[in-house]
């Protein structure tokens, strides 16, 4: 067994040691856990945490208009934290830290929310950012009465929200709260804008494994405290929190399961998935299809990648309830969305075209698969690629809308779309050798390898570039973590998700690189064609 293949198993074994799933630490979650949670274990931990990942210039989180949410956040849990403490014989050297810390947090929100920052289309960005700059308000206007030592200067200052924002979204959804109303499901994710009133409100209930929206913050909002053994709320957050930072969301069962699998099998990694993990997806499937984990709801794109991974597993599944998610312009993740998302579409195409190829189906499915061609092609870039409201890079959108239509897609329309992405991966290499947003990373380099790798028909410089970016993958272990670049209340990283990605670059690199010669009639371009493994070389 090769180095490769040790990975690949390693890596399924941990979808049932893990079943919760393998998410980094979000600064985010955890400082609202300070906050609303001081009693848990692990309370201590959490604020070095805080401390520790603060950047050089007083925020926290990725780059650009990405960093506003966890700085609000981690700010506003120091300013809790040393209110907590309280003043004079009760400070110690502790306090000094957290409030410089919270000032540097507080300038460099200060700087942003003066000027004209844009702020990303995270998920309801539109409800945390008001409830959180009010939170540092009011902490701002009773430092009067309690003065800090090292936050004197910001006596009397107060946040404004960014330009084109307001409370008006929050404002309805804590009216509606109030007023007894059932929330949609997709705003338990972010229970804890709501404040008191979160706590045990009426119509809401933990999932199973006690979790309310699989987030640590929403479960902490919603069970209050102190500890309660026994209550499944408290096991929950007590089994995340226990060492300290917590990652969001959690759990991400089927969500991990799903694109870990249906990664590798693309690539033409064929793993021994454990009975246990293939029976996880099936009976995660309900009418609508499957959730991200417990506690959120079914969407289109989850259910989308899980039917895939089905498929690959030999355990085919009717994708009858993605017709749920149909719209006048597209597949919408779930119904209501505020926005399009082309990885969605994508995933649809993947699950109706591998079920069109295994099955007798009725004309309405190649119908979708047609229009779902035009309407990727509609919404690529003119530079070839496309950007997405579920990952901060186009590395992976394009490697998801080029994947599929290669695989999926029919006609011309096809044909050119992954073409035009093929060019503009080539023209994105950086010199080292990667791909990435920001800055090189192993992430968007598994996913530029994959266009180059597993498209027809090849691009002069596929080759070269290819080598160049297997170079800087294979070596990519030594240059620390990839940064977080996937769509949640904060940008986040699946760790497991991310490492089948670069396994699945890798297998693809090896199999297409060190063949020098292959028979023209071996390379198929689409499903049932005739099976082979085609070079990548240079024209």
């Amino acid at each position: 067994m090769n180095d490769l293949d040790f990975a690949v198993r390693e890596l399924i074994a941990t979808l049932e040691a893990e079943p919760w799933g393998q998410v980094a630490p979000s600064v985010y979650e955890t400082a609202r856990l300070v906050t609303l949670s001081p009693w848990l274990d692990g309370h201590g931990e959490r604020i070095a945490y805080l401390l520790e990942s603060q950047r050089a210039d007083g925020a926290w989180g990725p780059p650009e208009g990405y960093a506003l949410v966890p700085t609000l956040s981690a700010t506003e849990a120091l300013l809790a934290t040393i209110r907590a403490i309280g003043s004079g014989a009760q400070r110690d050297h502790g306090q000094a830290r957290l409030a410089a810390a919270a000032s540097r947090g507080l300038q460099a929100l200060t700087n942003w929310l003066r000027g004209d920052l844009l702020v990303p289309d995270t998920p309801a960005a539109d409800v945390i950012v008001p409830s959180l700059v009010a939170e540092i308000n009011q902490h701002l206007d009773r430092l009067e009465d309690a003065p800090a030592t090292g936050l004197e200067r910001w006596h009397g200052m107060r946040l404004g929200l960014p330009a084109g924002m307001d409370n008006n979204r929050l404002a309805r959804v804590r009216q509606a709260l109030a007023a007894g109303a059932e929330l949609p499901g997709k705003l338990l994710h972010f229970l804890e804008v709501l404040g008191p009133a979160a706590r045990r409100a009426a119509g809401i209930r933990p999932t199973l494994p006690g979790t309310v929206g699989a987030s640590p913050a929403a479960t902490a909002a919603w069970f209050g405290g102190p500890a309660t053994p026994g209550d499944p709320a408290w096991a929950y957050l007590a089994t995340v929190a226990g060492g300290g930072p917590v990652p969001c969301p959690l759990p991400i069962t089927v969500f991990e399961q799903a694109w870990v699998v249906s990664g590798l099998a693309r690539a033409g990694i064929r793993p021994a998935v454990r009975p246990g993990v293939v029976a996880s997806l099936a009976a995660a499937m309900g009418p609508a299809g499957t959730p991200t984990g417990p506690g959120l709801p079914a969407d289109a794109d989850t259910t989308s990648v899980a039917l895939y991974a089905l498929g690959k597993l030999g355990q085919p599944a009717d994708p009858q309830g993605l017709w749920t998610y149909e719209t006048a312009d597209g597949f919408c993740t779930w119904p209501g969305e505020d926005g399009f998302s082309v990885t969605t579409n994508a995933h649809v195409l993947d699950a109706f075209g591998q079920y069109v190829h295994g099955s007798n189906p009725s004309p309405r499915y190649v119908t979708a698969i047609d229009r779902l061609t035009v309407l990727l092609r509609e919404h690529q870039q003119p530079d070839g690629q496309w950007r997405d409201r579920w990952h901060a890079s186009p590395y992976y959108a394009t490697a998801c809308c080029t994947q599929a239509l290669n695989d999926f897609g029919r006609g011309p329309t096809a044909d050119e779309s992954v073409v035009k992405a093929v060019d503009w991966i080539l023209s994105t290499q950086r010199s080292d050798g990667s791909w990435g947003r920001w800055g090189g990373t192993a992430e968007e380099t598994a996913y530029a390898l994959q266009v180059l790798l597993s498209t027809r028909p090849q691009t002069a410089g596929a080759g070269t570039a290819a080598r160049r970016g297997y170079a800087y993958l294979r070596d990519a272990t030594g240059r620390g973590a990839d940064p977080p670049l996937w769509y949640g209340k904060e940008l986040y990283h699946p760790r497991a998700i991310v490492r089948a990605a670069v396994l699945a670059a890798l297998h693809l690199a090896r199999q297409h690189l060190e063949l020098t010669t292959v028979e023209p009639s071996a390379i198929a371009s689409k499903p049932g064609q005739a099976a082979g493994k085609p070079v990548i070389r240079d024209a």
